[in-house]
């Protein structure tokens, strides 16, 4: 078996919040699966966090552009967060933004492949004169584009500059109720919209986890059940926007606020630029080690 690395040993402290010998034990145990790691550690009782942490790093911005019954939420990438605050890299978030509206490409490629609306030059062609211009590597990472009935409306909001985009879908209520989930998905990020959005293999696997974990704890089997029963709701309440307290008002569900605007949650997507992306690893001195070999 191949040695556990220090990395591997840091990622799942970060993820776990465990101590440093105890991940390192469970990565022993688990042959250095990462996932299985945080399932033994959380069974044990020893970690802290629910689901494997996503990893941010790149740069760049997300956009939300709301046109009357239609809205789209975009991610542009950069290389570094510098570039990401000049004014014609967010000239050109627009600019794609209006494309998207207006052409109705289902994927990243298809956009990539069409005219740029009102010129003579593919949305590539275009990002690529930005990349001659700007001097930085920047893509179109992803987009939504959503639409809506009269009686719904769009919750857009924007945190720390474009670093977290949502949009949100409301119906009934108006705008500002809609902007207000937004608000608390951008704060809270909830994995799903309702409980039954959640795979019955993702609920069975907590569920298996969450009663190893109360037997470990040394409870009498005849309760365990009942334990994880309450645990469960836990569970969903944690990942579920409509069973979550909701942010501005802890003392209702995000459910309870919309009904008591006459309103209900129908969708949201949330974007927060990098995640689930690597970082590249900046290691100076083998940098200059690389150069002075050559």
């Amino acid at each position: 078996m191949a040695a556990i690395s220090a990395k591997l040993v840091k990622e799942l402290r970060e993820i776990t919040g465990a101590g440093m010998m105890d991940c390192k034990k469970a990565l022993t145990e688990t042959d250095g699966d990462i996932d299985k790691a945080v399932d033994l550690l959380r069974e044990k009782g020893m970690a802290k966090a629910a689901k494997k942490a996503d990893r941010v790093a790149a740069e760049g911005l997300a956009q939300v552009k709301v046109e009357g019954n239609k809205a789209v939420i975009l991610e542009v990438n950069s290389e570094t967060d510098f570039v990401a605050k000049n004014d014609q890299f967010v000239q050109l978030i627009s600019t794609l933004a209006d494309h998207l509206l207006k052409n109705n490409p289902s994927t990243v490629e298809e956009a990539l492949s069409q005219n740029l609306e009102g010129q003579d030059q593919k949305v590539e062609e275009f990002i690529n004169s930005a990349i001659a211009k700007i001097g930085e590597k920047i893509s179109l990472r992803r987009f939504t584009i959503v639409d809506k009935a009269d009686d719904e409306n769009f919750g857009a909001y924007l945190h720390m500059g474009g670093r977290i985009a949502v949009l949100t879908k409301v119906k009934g209520g108006d705008e500002s109720i809609a902007k207000d989930v937004a608000m608390h998905v951008a704060a809270v990020n909830p994995r799903y919209l309702s409980k039954d959005q959640v795979s019955q293999e993702e609920a069975a696997h907590e569920k298996e986890v969450l009663k190893q974990q109360a037997l470990n704890e040394g409870k009498p089997e005849k309760i365990v059940e009942k334990m994880v029963e309450g645990r469960m709701k836990k569970f969903f309440q944690e990942i579920c926007l409509v069973d979550q307290n909701f942010v501005k008002d802890p003392d209702v569900t995000v459910s309870k606020y919309l009904a008591n605007h006459h309103a209900s949650a129908e969708g949201f997507v949330r974007y927060e630029v990098g995640e689930g992306m690597e970082k590249r690893q900046e290691n100076f001195a083998e940098e200059v080690k690389a150069q002075m070999k050559q």
